[in-house]
């Protein structure tokens, strides 16, 4: 807890068996509220580690529902659970949880409500071994979704976020794709409600373990975030009016 605010952590899992203790041994306990693991239909033993660490909140899916998906059922315990700021972690230990600290001030602080964990702003991409292919697949996204949404992240494709629970009870994160294009429609929507994102560099790091898309998923991705970005346009141009930059009460 920061200045009384209550700090959750949330691992979306799926296959997160090898690397899921890694990942929560690093987690900053002196500040960390709780932990709730969402086990999305693994095929391997990540519930049961989960378990072992002591994680006292597991869900389990019943069925695969896919990263957004998974993501939902996380931010929804969070705010159950009464959090203030909720920290969004792979336990796949591509991201080094030694940021949660720095994460959680800003927004503790409230100098901003939302803070992405940037692999762009340093070298952590290639140094960590991200592939050229997705490397320059990032920055040219990157380059468009700032074009057409007139904003300014070094990347939106982070898997590392932090949250205020405002923001996330501010929009509708339920109404998203339950796939990998679910984290660009939430930054969308978190533009379009007039928040404002930090960024602080991250490391990164590839290796067997770490979970990521295959070139074709990285395509099908690629053509949802385009598609994202020019709904916020055309929503921001009073062209069209889609459903998931309604507010959660409309």
């Amino acid at each position: 807890m920061i200045k009384n605010k209550k700090i959750v952590v949330v691992l979306p899992a799926y296959n997160a068996e090898q690397t899921l203790e890694q990942t929560y041994n690093e987690i900053p306990f002196d500040i960390v509220d709780d932990v709730i693991l969402v086990d999305d239909f693994s095929r391997d033993n990540t519930v049961e580690v989960g378990k072992r660490l002591g994680i006292k909140n597991i869900i389990v899916h019943e069925k695969n529902k896919g990263y957004g998906g998974n993501q939902k059922s996380c931010y929804n315990k969070a705010l159950e659970l009464g959090a203030d700021i909720v920290i969004m972690l792979h336990p796949d230990y591509q991201y080094t949880p030694k940021l949660i600290e720095s994460m959680s001030y800003i927004i503790a602080n409230d100098v901003y409500p939302v803070v992405l964990g940037s692999r762009i702003l340093g070298r952590g991409a290639r140094k960590g071994g991200m592939p050229l292919y997705k490397y320059w697949f990032n920055r040219m996204l990157t380059f468009t979704q700032n074009l057409l949404m007139h904003q300014k992240l070094s990347e939106y494709h982070t898997g590392y976020r932090a949250f205020s629970a405002d923001v996330l009870r501010a929009i509708n994160y339920n109404q998203n794709s339950d796939d990998f294009v679910f984290d660009n429609q939430m930054l969308a929507q978190i533009f379009y409600a007039g928040y404002e994102i930090a960024e602080v560099t991250c490391p990164t790091k590839y290796f067997k373990e770490a979970s990521s898309i295959n070139f074709r998923r990285s395509c099908k991705y690629g053509f949802g975030v385009i598609h994202t970005s020019f709904l916020y346009l055309y929503n921001k141009m009073h062209i069209c009016r889609s459903k998931i930059f309604k507010k959660p009460q409309d």
